[in-house]
């Protein structure tokens, strides 16, 4: 009866402390943040009162937050877009029999190892309006210099810039692990029946590494739509309101959560924004998923 027992319930004690931690640090939190979002609750004053849904109410009333939407999508698109066909191209690159591999494959992280402190602020230097060198090259070919972060075409592109730059190698080992773990007889039958390099890999390794493709794309469509860190450095002269800018030209979702919950120190509204954002991150992620799967798949 014991050792029967014993049987039962070793295997739940092995899985009992992921359950605890997650208990602890993810379903608690969760939870309260939806309590939060539901009162009228100040940063250091406290709980002011149940109000039901008018956080959500104001949040979607607000243009603030819609510009905020828009720019966080905005900076998604052209950041993870790039980056994920550039890690691709970079992974079959690294695949192949290049002198000095192991020191290419181990330079392409060193972006990531990066503080994203230090790569925002060399980066805020590079598109610098009045010394950057982005601007010195545009001088160069005859073009006027651009004030990067006062304009939102110009800010979206110098963030996306350094997001892209910090997280490309990244998912391009990602790949490249994935890639040799391709069967090389997949490409000798490919050689044979007169497939190009090209073709080969649109038609044998795209295809044998779409669970990783898949993986990349939501795990980026979550980060993008998170992003943070980079335009909260790149804000001018080094502030730290989360409002993006002098027009919030280039702020995001989490900036303006930010922005709420520790300079306005209105944690009800900073809840709410939280939770909308978890929703919207959830949504993008299975679209992305299905597009992914359904694309990779008719090829």
């Amino acid at each position: 009866m014991r050792g029967r027992l014993d049987r039962h319930l070793t295997p739940y004690l092995f899985v009992a402390p992921f359950f605890v931690l997650f208990a602890v640090f993810g379903a608690y939190p969760l939870l309260a943040t939806l309590w939060m979002s539901l009162h009228d609750w100040h940063l250091i004053n406290g709980d002011a009162g149940f109000i039901g849904l008018a956080n959500y109410s104001e949040l979607f009333a607000d243009p603030d937050f819609w510009n905020a939407l828009v720019n966080t999508l905005s900076l998604f698109v052209i950041s993870t877009v790039p980056q994920l066909f550039i890690a691709l191209g970079l992974a079959a690159l690294l695949n192949t029999k290049l002198r000095g591999r192991t020191f290419w494959r181990a330079g392409v992280l060193v972006p990531n190892v990066v503080s994203v402190v230090a790569v925002a602020l060399v980066f805020a230097q590079v598109f610098g309006r009045d010394f950057g060198i982005v601007n010195w090259l545009l001088g160069l070919v005859g073009l006027d210099p651009v004030d990067w972060p006062a304009n939102v075409w110009s800010s979206h592109l110098a963030i996306a810039a350094i997001v892209t730059w910090r997280w490309t190698g990244y998912n391009a080992l990602i790949y490249l692990a994935a890639m040799q773990a391709v069967p090389s007889d997949l490409y000798e039958s490919a050689r044979l029946d007169g497939a190009s390099t090209w073709k080969a890999f649109w038609t044998v390794t795209v295809p044998m590494i779409r669970p990783t493709i898949l993986f990349t794309t939501v795990v980026s469509t979550i980060g993008g739509l998170q992003l943070f860190a980079e335009p909260l450095l790149f804000e001018s002269k080094g502030a730290s309101t989360g409002t993006g800018g002098s027009d919030r030209q280039y702020q995001t979702i989490t900036m303006y959560l930010y922005e709420k919950g520790f300079t306005l120190f209105d944690a009800g509204s900073a809840a709410t924004i939280a939770w909308v954002l978890f929703l919207i991150v959830a949504v993008f992620a299975l679209i992305n998923f299905a597009v992914v799967r359904r694309t990779v798949a008719s090829r």
